[in-house]
């Protein structure tokens, strides 16, 4: 009997974690200017290392939260004015299966180093017009298509 019970325990507690999950989703998409979007957080590999997220839009900050996370803190912030777009392309090899389908994946700079962001093209579209919609006074680095 003290399997079934802790087989019980378990499955309640996957299916607490399950809600939580989405109800996070559900408040990070809901409070405007959010996106799906995935982060490339490890360059070891070709096609490895891309993680699923959410994007969302505060001023001069792009905030990504990991999908697979219960925290509300975001998981990276890229500033607008220290990122640097460097040009955009399709995934390429296993990257197609690690980011959402039809995502485009934007190459940018920031000061840590190389960054990789994969989204929709119209979140893309969204992303670059952020990008140049700086404050007057502030120069955002500029966009080379490739």
């Amino acid at each position: 009997m003290q399997v079934v019970e802790a087989v019980a325990v378990a499955l309640v507690l996957v299916a607490v974690a399950l809600v939580l999950l989405a109800v996070r989703r559900r408040y990070l998409l809901g409070s405007g200017g959010a996106i799906d979007m995935s982060v490339r957080v490890r360059f070891g590999r070709v096609g490895r290392g891309w993680a699923l997220g959410v994007g969302r839009y505060t001023g001069d900050d792009l905030l990504w939260f990991r999908v697979f996370a219960l925290r509300l803190r975001p998981s990276r912030t890229f500033n607008r004015r220290r990122l640097e777009v460097s040009g955009q392309r399709p995934p390429q090899g296993a990257e197609s299966w690690a980011v959402q389908a039809g995502a485009v994946v934007v190459e940018c700079r920031d000061a840590d180093g190389p960054v990789e962001l994969a989204m929709s093209p119209e979140a893309v579209t969204g992303f670059l017009s952020w990008m140049e919609s700086s404050p007057p006074g502030y120069s955002v680095p500029g966009y080379a298509a490739s």
